[in-house]
């Protein structure tokens, strides 16, 4: 039965109106913020207190919000612990923290403040939003009650989550997220009982959200992105940086190519422990990003992004990770295999001792083939080949395939796989594949001065990451990141 003919116009209208709302880009914004920390103490401060020290840190982020809004952006990311800090335990956090509701009861903590338990620092971000007419991603504390008949109820009656909240234009509570993948280091806070995929939708693209050290693990992030088709990520992190290929902008960068979604990552500032790096990232490279370890300044970064990426026709397209790299022999063999050690995995290496050339190592079932030549080779400058093909147990248990082409801290090949910051030698060309048993494999090409390399690499269909121009910096590392979600 057809409905009636004002009924059928009526609904042709609404959705050429939604049709029209809908945007196929968007304008976003990442805050990297400076945070003013608290002092370090083992007894908690008042409320009065904590409130203070909170509404010193909403300060700087409220201008910073501003700024982005005038610059036309429609989201603005801020950092984890960008409100309160760390150098928190259980006890002492409890002052900071608030009953975040669900989303689902229609909440706009900006016109309707005392609906539920007092929420200062939701109220406030909430007016962020609505008056700047921008949404608003703000990592805060979450509390709720429990009892003994709850048996994982903590002795203190109580859970804390480190949880993403998202206020929309109109100052509406829209998602919350509480952080399922804790850090060895967050004994103050809960996990929830079961990991949450948190979505929501806007008129500029289907949005997901987690937080920090979630990104390695298949939940929540993979969710999102492989069963839930998020367009967008939204990432508040506090990264501490880990050179040769866990700095952040790499790191960040990687993952949205290899997912093939936009990423948004806004990173704490604080040099003394190597955090900082936040950027806009896009499927085929980063969009803006910035890395600033000479300073303690924080940074808004603003960038237009695909509103849905896969439809774009720069998306990159689906890549089969192993099939060159089973495909061709094993090239020759080398004379020159030592180990040495990453971020506490033990590689396999083997050095570059000639100009130019294809090499091979291998470790368990993962063989990283490499060819390359090198442009103006530096004497005292020494690379190597890597792989690594098992489980990492230092800060949480994942099982990693990686696949690496690295410059030594020296001449002295011990010092393979330390940190290191600058080179001088460039590629002419590279090629760098593996026989990886897993489709989630992550490109990563880091340059002098930690830079990265947007336009001068892709990977191609067969799972090679390849020179698309000869270089244009010194090569720090060229690396891909394999993570076998399924063998952890």
């Amino acid at each position: 039965m057809l409905p009636p003919q004002p009924l059928l116009h009526a609904a042709v209208f609404a959705l050429a109106a939604l049709q029209a709302l809908a945007s196929d880009t968007f304008t976003a914004a990442v805050y990297e913020h400076a945070v003013i920390l608290p002092d370090a103490t083992d007894k908690p401060v008042s409320p009065e207190e904590a409130l203070a020290l909170m509404n010193k840190n909403m300060d700087v982020l409220e201008g910073a919000i501003k700024e982005a809004a005038q610059q036309g952006a429609q989201i603005i990311v801020t950092p984890e612990d960008g409100i309160y800090g760390w150098r928190f335990i259980r006890e002492t956090i409890y002052p900071y923290l608030e009953d975040i509701p669900d989303p689902a009861v229609n909440w706009i903590p900006c016109t309707d403040p005392t609906r539920f338990a007092p929420a200062p620092v939701q109220e406030r971000l909430s007016c962020m939003a609505r008056n700047n007419s921008i949404y608003v991603v703000a990592n805060i504390g979450d509390k709720k009650p429990c009892n003994s008949s709850d048996p994982g109820c903590p002795s203190d009656g109580r859970y804390q989550y480190n949880t993403n909240v998202v206020f929309d234009s109109e100052g509406k509570l829209v998602a919350r997220y509480h952080k399922y993948n804790l850090f060895m280091l967050e004994t103050q806070f809960n996990y929830p009982k079961e990991p949450e995929a948190v979505t929501f939708e806007t008129p500029f693209g289907k949005f997901g959200i987690f937080t920090c050290f979630d990104i390695l693990f298949r939940e929540p992030a993979v969710v999102l992105v492989s069963e839930l088709q998020v367009d967008t990520v939204l990432f508040p992190t506090a990264w501490m940086n880990v050179l040769p290929f866990l700095t952040a902008i790499e790191f960040h960068s990687a993952w949205a190519m290899g997912m093939g979604v936009n990423f948004l990552a806004a990173n704490t500032h604080h040099t003394n422990m190597s955090m900082t790096g936040s950027g806009i990232y896009a499927p085929d490279g980063a969009r803006t990003y910035s890395y600033n370890m000479k300073t303690e300044d924080g940074h808004l970064l603003v960038a237009e992004l695909d509103s849905h990426p896969r439809l774009s026709p720069a998306s990159p397209p689906a890549v089969n990770w192993s099939s060159y790299a089973l495909s061709v022999e094993r090239f020759s063999p080398n004379d020159h295999e030592f180990r040495g050690l990453i971020f506490y995995d033990w590689f396999t290496f083997t050095d570059l001792t000639k100009p130019e050339g294809n090499l091979t190592i291998c470790q368990k079932d993962l063989c990283c083939h490499l060819s390359y030549k090198m442009a103006g080779k530096q004497e005292e400058e020494v690379y190597v080949l890597g792989a690594f093909d098992g489980l990492h147990v230092v800060e949480g248990h994942y099982y990693l395939q990686i696949c690496t082409l690295l410059k030594c801290q020296s001449t002295d090949l011990n010092t393979c796989g330390q940190p290191v910051e600058t080179a001088q030698t460039q590629f002419e060309m590279f090629s760098l594949s593996g026989t990886f048993g897993t489709n989630y494999v992550f490109p990563e090409v880091l340059y002098s001065g930690v830079q990265l390399a947007p336009g001068e690499f892709e990977v191609l269909k067969d799972g090679r990451l390849i020179s698309k121009i000869n270089p244009t910096k010194g090569v720090i590392t060229v690396t891909l990141f394999g993570r076998w979600y399924e063998k952890d």
